[in-house]
Parts: C-alpha cells; structure tokens; sequence
C-alpha cells in the first residue's frame, strides 16, 4: 500500500535523489477576519501574499513553461501534418529517443552497469507499463485530431484532470480541500470559455468522424490522467533520472516496434526535407523540455496541477497564430479565459500547500547500492 500523505518531504540534491527534510508542523495559511469590509480585504491581501513561497512560484512558473512547451509540440505536429508528415509512431518516436540517450547513459553512470541491469531485471517492468501508457496516449491523442473537431477535443482532453485527481487519492491518499476541488472547476471554466470563443470565431473545424475521434480522445485523456498519477508516484520515491530514463528506454522501444510495423513503408515515401527535420527537432525538444521538468513539478506541486497548468496552452498558441500566417484575429474572451484558469490556478493552493499534496522519499534500489556509496 503507497505511504499516506505527509507533510514531511524531501529535498532534491542535483541528482535528483532528496534528503529528508522536517516539515511535521501542519502548514497553515492566515486567517481572513470577517469582522469588517477593510479587515476583510487586509486578510485577503495578506493570505494572498502568503501563498507566493518559492514551491508555489514554481509551481506556477513551471507549469506555464511545460504549458509552452505543448503548445510548441501542438504547433509542429500541426505543421508536420501540413506537410502531409502524419505519422504518430515515428514522430514520438524521435522524442523518447531524444530523452532515452540523454538520462540513460547518466543512470548507468550513477548504478553502474550491474546496477542499472538489476534495476530492469526488478523494476523494470512498472516502467514498461508506464511507457505503454504515455506511447499510446500521445499515439491516440494525435489520431483523435484527425476525427473530431477542435472543441470536442478540448472539451474532452480536460477529463485528463479528474482521472488524475482519482489516480492520485488511490496511489497517495491525497486529501483535498474544498477549495482545491473549486480551483479545478473554476480552471476548467476558463476552458469552457477558450471553447466559446473558438465556437464563435468558427475555429472548430470539420468533424471527419466525431464519434470515433471522441472516443479515441477520451480513451487518450483517461491514459494521460492515469500514466501522469502514476509517474507522480514513481518520482516522489525513486530518483528523477531513474524514472525518465527507463520512461525514455522502454517509450522508444514500444513507439520504435509500433512504427515500423504501422508506418515503415508510409515514412520511407514521405518527405524529409530541412523543413520537416527542423519541425521534428522543435517537437523532439519541446517533449524533452516537458519531460525532464514535468517530475519537478509533480515533486513540488502535483500532477494534478500539472494538467490543470495546460489548460493555458490554447492561449499560448492563440499568441503564435497571432504573430504567424493566417494571422488569427483574438476573440475577446480568449484574455478573460486565460485569467480565469491562472485564478484557478491560484484557488487551487488558497487553502492547501504544495509541500501536503504528497510525500517524497526518494532512494537508491537497495539492490543497486547494496550499502556502498553509489558513486564509487
């Protein structure tokens, strides 16, 4: 049974394996005084300020980056498809390969090679499971777009964060406050109001196969929830490139498998200009980017607010359509919608600490270190 949560958590030392830090006094907000019109307001000010600690400035300045970052993979698959380069396996492909040479190589440097082969002898099985789950996510997801509309997919796509709220509270029996739960709702009625906006500028697009894009996009979003819960977990107990790197190794194994036998013959006739290598460099980064700081933030915050922090992505690709042929023209409740979901954002923590959504104990495998100093 995965430990309850604590407010005791754990420091991250710059190999991402932490040391137990004290925080067993209850973490506490100041009260708001009712007493009067200017105390209220004094009280909210000050409660207000009291929430700006460094977990929750990066909490919230790291979500908007990982924001970002979808945003430039959603605009490169998107031109990658312009392009007549449709092919999810491959595409991903590139991506986890990006983040399997970049963390694998250093964990092996950090367990050594008998470490690192008892490490997937014994463990490496959950990190299949989740590779599967995160491959076949972002392969469905890709797919879903190519049958619904635009806003069927937004729409359905936030189901991503109840199913993660779920998965957390049945992984680290996570408590949440009412004002958490108002938080989501608040968010994804800023969400509510990006559609609106599509649904009035006409931006939603033609809908292929509605129901078959529907369905694949809310199988996706039930994965993403559940794959996101889950690496939560693995990281608050086991160092960061550990959990990347096996996440990187087994993701470009499944995703290499499945594109050459859905896509080899396709992507042997497909263009590979500049253009599209440099279009599949930016995805290959953005998805680097996202994976090697999304950890950060289920560490600091949770993942829970991970998906809740993507629901600005819109906005942010409202921002290149802007700046970029065809030269979008911006709704006006496109800036309401954004400052709604940061609000949220903000709700979510009103009430709770990012240090209460969850315990972090992270170690070494004992079968790895066998009680000597992993660095010798």
């Amino acid at each position: 049974m995965p430990p309850e949560s604590s407010s005791e958590i754990e420091e991250p030392d710059e190999a991402g394996v932490s040391s137990p830090v004290d925080h067993s006094a209850k973490h506490t907000r100041p009260v708001v005084i009712l007493d009067s019109p200017t105390s209220l307001v004094k009280s909210l000010y000050t409660r207000f300020l009291s929430l700006w600690t460094p977990s929750f400035t990066y909490a919230i300045l790291g979500g908007q980056l990982l924001s970002f970052s979808i945003t430039c993979s959603s605009i490169a698959t998107s031109e990658l498809v312009k392009r007549h380069w449709n092919f999810p396996s491959t595409q991903t492909f590139f991506s986890y390969l990006t983040i399997f040479i970049v963390y694998t190589p250093y964990t092996i440097h950090r367990y050594g090679h008998r470490g690192w082969t008892k490490l997937i002898m014994r463990d490496g099985w959950k990190y299949f499971f989740l590779a599967v789950g995160d491959a076949q996510g972002n392969y469905l997801a890709i797919k879903a777009y190519s049958y619904t509309d635009l806003l069927s997919a937004m729409l359905l796509a936030a189901w991503t964060i109840p199913v993660c709220l779920f998965s957390s509270w049945i992984y680290m029996k996570t408590k949440y406050h009412w004002t958490q739960v108002l938080g989501v709702l608040i968010s994804m009625g800023g969400l509510c109001l990006l559609v609106i906006s599509d649904l009035v500028v006409g931006k939603d697009g033609h809908a292929e196969s509605r129901g078959t894009g529907d369905a694949l996009m809310l199988v996706a979003a039930t994965i993403f929830g559940i794959s996101n819960a889950t690496e939560e977990f693995l990281v608050r107990h086991s160092p960061l490139y550990e959990v990347v790197g096996q996440l990187g190794m087994w993701a470009t194994l499944v995703t290499g498998i499945q594109a050459f036998v859905l896509e080899r013959d396709m992507v042997a006739l497909a263009p590979w200009d500049s253009g599209t290598i440099g279009l599949l460099l930016i995805y290959a980064t953005a998805m680097f980017t996202f994976s090697s700081l999304a950890p950060l933030l289920f560490r600091t915050a949770s993942s829970s607010y991970l998906n809740m922090s993507l629901l600005t992505s819109d906005f942010y690709g409202l921002i290149f359509g802007m700046s970029h042929p065809p030269h979008y023209s911006p709704y006006w409740l496109y800036f309401p919608a954004f400052a709604v979901v940061m609000s949220g954002l903000v709700i979510y923590f009103w009430h709770a600490t990012p240090e209460e959504q969850g315990k972090s104990d992270v170690r070494i495998p004992s079968y790895v270190s066998d009680g000597r100093d992993i660095e010798s």
